[in-house]
């Protein structure tokens, strides 16, 4: 390799925008039949329960019905919004550190970003992130549930059902028949309050974790070459993480559908705060955590597969 582009991509910002972006691209792949069972669980309501027999048991629900290609609905647009959105929450994070707290790790460093450090610059990842990509997000929520077997979605399924809509097709319809900028980012508040939390956790509690690993030998380095070590860490932060915001998770993904159809899902929200009075009255407090289990199921793995991929790939990188 050149020495011009080796000296390129070694460049802590760049790095971590190539890391970060296949981490989450192939997390996401290794996860998307949970990821798929997740939304379709959130956007059902208490009355048309469709999906409603267990995790396993919706997922073969979707195969028999949709075949393979049903359990990776959406994972083309997933992976498309992912890279970007996994490469920008590790640059600005990196840069975060660097910049704005002055710590770059330079030598061998010990400094470290004391906790609201890292909460900030996790909350300021997360942001970042979602105004970045948001657009696709919506995009992979409504591709999710377009095909899946929602009794009381008819206008806003699609017309044939053997060639769904597309990216591109759903982006053009949404943004002309919804409000143009507006309706590409419909429901991006409640987005918001889910992931700035969210990426903040994850990445506070993923290097609070670091600094916890047992010495081996006499020097942590050597340990934390533990691929199993790596993804330990980042399943409990994941994990930790979601459960505390998943409240959030479930509003974006009914926000992002409402307009679908003639509001055939039966969700009739004036913002968040009726939201969240209107899920407790129907729905009771369970109804906060709709999906959650299946969540669970995507995101640990998930979080474990990409801090793993990306301490990998920035490792590889380096030895080049």
């Amino acid at each position: 390799m050149p020495n011009s582009l080796e000296t390129f991509i070694k460049q802590d910002s760049n790095m971590a925008f190539i890391a970060g972006g296949v981490a989450g691209a192939v997390s996401r792949t290794v996860v998307s039949p949970f990821e798929r069972v997740k939304i379709l669980l959130q956007v059902q309501n208490h009355t048309t329960n469709s999906y409603n027999n267990g995790i396993f048991n919706a997922i073969q629900q979707v195969y028999r019905e949709e075949s393979v290609k049903g359990l990776f609905r959406g994972n083309g647009v997933n992976c498309l919004r992912i890279f970007p959105y996994s490469a920008v929450q590790f640059v600005v994070f990196e840069y975060a550190k660097k910049h704005l707290f002055g710590v770059d790790g330079a030598g061998g460093s010990p400094q470290q970003l004391n906790n609201w450090q890292r909460l900030f610059s996790g909350g300021l990842c997360g942001g970042c992130s979602v105004v970045a990509t948001y657009p696709l997000d919506l995009v992979r929520t409504r591709l999710s549930i377009q095909t899946a077997s929602l009794a009381n979605l008819k206008h806003g399924r699609a017309h044939n059902m053997s060639r769904p809509p597309g990216i591109w097709h759903l982006l053009r319809r949404i943004y002309r028949e919804e409000g143009q900028v507006v309706g590409l980012y419909r429901g991006v508040w409640p987005t918001m309050l889910c992931i700035v939390p969210y990426v903040a956790l994850n990445f506070a509690v993923y290097e609070q974790l670091k600094e916890f690993m047992p010495p081996q030998d006499g020097t942590a380095e050597r340990y934390w070459k533990d691929n199993v070590f790596k993804l330990s860490i980042g399943a409990v932060s994941g994990g930790v993480a979601q459960t505390l915001t998943y409240p959030f998770d479930l509003l974006r993904r009914r926000f992002q559908i409402l307009t679908m159809g003639n509001n055939e899902l039966g969700f009739h929200y004036t913002g968040v705060w009726d939201a969240l009075k209107t899920i407790g009255r129907n729905e009771g407090f369970r109804g906060y955590y709709k999906g959650l289990t299946a969540n669970l199921f995507k995101v640990v793995p998930s979080t474990a597969v990409s801090w793993l991929v990306y301490e990998m790939v920035c490792d590889g990188i380096r030895g080049m």
